[in-house]
């Protein structure tokens, strides 16, 4: 049967497909007006806005390690500072926004400038700091005018901190930026640095600033075109440099300083463990204060620092080198007993001179027949020039460097100056002489051919108390990295040498240097009630010959002796030794009353008694701050005036005076 139906039907499906196609294509024509319009009518439009939002990578700086003292005292720290920085990649016209930035913030026009071209060579992404250690007025100006300034930023970053301010500075240096020179260097090149980096300039901010210093890291945001923020794409956070744990005592290290500073003089001392090399404290004075570099040193005040004539740059423990004096008499002890030119039971008479290859050589007294305990107690020139005439200078070298007296002694701390004794070989080589007997005469008192650094004389004296073993000084104690493995113990430095002291040439050394402190010796001002304080004093000349004293008086320099003072207490079984160096203290027994006070300090902190105070009062110990664990295990006698230094004809020789770096 026929459908009539289907005819009608198909026209009515036409008809919907017709309206289906007129649907599609004006569809069509409106998406290709709406993309014609994007792409034609507004193309700079959306150009622009897609140039101006962009990915800025921001720099965050790693905070350095902090660093403590060896019972967990905060030493060196960090502090947060604002930086004012210039984003280059935002900047259109570079004069005028650092004169908008210079008016903004009342800074130099110049200052900016200068800041900018000394960064040139960072990379683009990073921003160009202008303004280091802005004020919060500045801060806030700059801030308030960001839509202003697009370009310009205020970041807040890490700044070294030292809290007690010129207290150890030596030892611990000082920080600042890189210099281009540096990154190129052997030292420095194998470090992840960019130009404008923190490093360490000093100290043992440099000795160990590749654990110190950390890891940047950087913030990736998306910015629009008044760079304002839009998103966080994503944060490599910082990692901190690792904590450093010193062998210092805090308490021990501010009393040697404040005993200096009582005393009125310049110098240097060390105080350590004799039985390792641990520096319990370690001075160089006058000092500077380090966070003059951590903020950014001016040119004036650098200028006063390197011209001050008492040289505050220059680390005179390790750098300066002088003649021992009268405390080079111990080695000559060590020598003569060893060597066998003298017994414990030698005498020599002392009528207040010695006669040697035709000349006369004084000593400071009468002391008549002496031994080798009376004689150091006594300080007897004579005695010793006997010693020094019966022993070749080459016997006497060796010693000498046995006993860390030639070259360095290997502490941790850079720039560190050499030890000298005359040789034979030496004498041929930079005069193209050879060596006279009586030069002997003079070296065997700690005058003449004979220069050495204040470390080295602790080293010598500590060796001395632990029976002969050269330690070798150091600072460092212990690291914490922040990995989880907590604190990891530094190696110790091996024994540099060892010298077999025959046990009773040892006891009469021992014995002579305890008569020097405890009886009528020269070192009575460094007695410790109940700690048998054993010692030496002595008095050198101030590097100038005695035909040129008179002049180098007239031209305004200081001329006075040095003094010195050696020692390790108690005598029987030591737990510390170290030296004292008085500049221009015109004796031993000034820096034996400075040594005093550092000796009292450290029994006084051992017994749990409250630490003594100069005047004769005394303060309670500090508490124990909250910090990391340790890493590892009166009325004084006047000293008698002191010894004259020997009246011959050697010209001392001539001591190079070393200048701190500049930053």
């Amino acid at each position: 049967m026929l459908n009539f139906d289907m005819p009608e039907r198909r026209r009515v499906n036409e008809t919907r497909l017709l309206g289906l196609r007129v649907f599609f294509i004006v569809c069509f024509a409106v998406m290709a007006l709406f993309f014609w319009r994007l792409q034609v009518v507004q193309h700079a439009k959306y150009r622009e806005m897609a140039a101006n939002n962009h990915l800025k990578t921001v720099p965050l700086r790693a905070p350095r390690g902090v660093v403590f003292d060896r019972n967990g005292r905060v030493l060196v720290e960090n502090r947060y500072s604002f930086t004012i920085a210039i984003v280059r990649e935002q900047l259109h016209d570079i004069e005028q926004t650092v004169a908008r930035l210079a008016a903004v913030t009342d800074t130099d026009p110049a200052a900016i400038r200068s800041a900018i071209e000394r960064r040139l060579r960072e990379p683009p992404f990073r921003p160009l700091p202008v303004i280091e250690h802005a004020t919060f007025a500045q801060v806030a100006a700059v801030t308030a005018r960001r839509h202003e300034m697009p370009e310009v930023i205020v970041q807040q970053v890490p700044i070294r901190t030292y809290p007690e301010k010129s207290l150890a500075a030596h030892a611990f240096g000082y920080v600042g930026e890189v210099q281009e020179s540096q990154l190129s260097s052997t030292e420095f090149s194998k470090l992840p640095l960019q130009p404008g980096a923190i490093i360490g300039q000093t100290g043992l901010e440099r000795r160990y600033n590749a654990a110190l210093m950390g890891t940047d890291g950087n913030r990736f945001v998306v910015v629009n075109s008044v760079g304002r923020e839009l998103e966080v794409m994503r944060v490599e956070h910082p990692i901190d440099g690792a904590r450093m744990q010193l062998t210092i005592d805090y308490d021990v290290q501010r009393a040697l300083e404040e005993a200096f500073e009582a005393a009125g003089v310049a110098g240097a001392a060390a105080i350590l463990d004799p039985s390792n090399g641990e520096l319990i404290a370690a001075a160089s004075l006058p000092a500077y204060d380090p966070n003059l570099f951590a903020v950014g040193i001016n040119a004036d005040e650098w200028a006063r620092l390197v011209n001050d004539p008492l040289r505050p740059m220059t680390n005179r423990l390790i750098q300066g080198t002088y003649p021992p004096g009268s405390t080079y008499k111990v080695l000559m002890a060590v020598a003569g007993l060893e060597e066998g030119v003298i017994t414990p039971e030698t005498t020599f008479h002392c009528p207040g001179y010695g006669t040697f290859y035709g000349r006369s050589f004084r000593c400071n007294r009468v002391h008549g027949t002496v031994d080798v305990r009376r004689a150091l107690e006594q300080s007897c020139n004579v005695f010793f020039y006997n010693v020094g005439d019966r022993l070749d200078i080459d016997t006497i070298h060796k010693y000498s460097a046995m006993l860390g007296l030639v070259g360095r002694t290997g502490i941790d701390l850079p720039g560190e100056g050499e030890s000298f004794v005359a040789s034979r070989e030496w004498k041929q080589r930079t005069q193209n002489q050879p060596w006279y007997p009586g030069e002997t005469i003079s070296v065997s008192i700690g005058q003449g051919a004979v220069a050495v650094t204040p470390i080295a004389l602790a080293t010598m004296i500590a060796s001395v108390a632990n029976g002969g073993r050269l330690v070798t000084p150091h600072l460092a104690r212990a690291f914490d990295a922040g990995d989880g493995r907590g604190w990891q113990p530094v190696a110790k430095p091996p024994v540099r040498s060892e010298i077999h002291i025959a046990p009773e040439n040892m006891q009469a050394i021992r014995d002579g240097l305890f008569f020097a402190v405890n009886r009528a010796g020269t070192a009575g001002r460094a007695r410790v009630e109940g700690h048998d304080v054993a010692g030496k004093t002595g008095t050198a000349q101030a590097n100038i010959s005695l035909q040129n004293r008179a002049l180098a008086a007239a031209r305004g320099l200081d001329v006075r002796d040095h003094g010195w003072f050696v020692f390790f207490a108690p005598r029987d079984n030591p737990q510390i030794a170290g030296v004292v160096f008085a500049e221009h203290g015109t004796s031993g027994g000034t820096a034996a009353q400075i040594a005093r006070h550092a000796i009292d300090t450290f029994f006084a902190k051992r017994e749990g008694r409250p630490l003594p105070v100069l005047g004769g009062q005394s303060r309670p110990a500090a508490p124990a701050p909250a910090a990391p664990p340790p890493a590892a295990p009166a009325d004084d006698e006047p000293s008698p005036p002191p010894a004259g230094p020997a009246d011959d004809d050697q010209t001392p020789r001539t001591i190079a005076r070393v200048e701190g770096p500049r930053p």
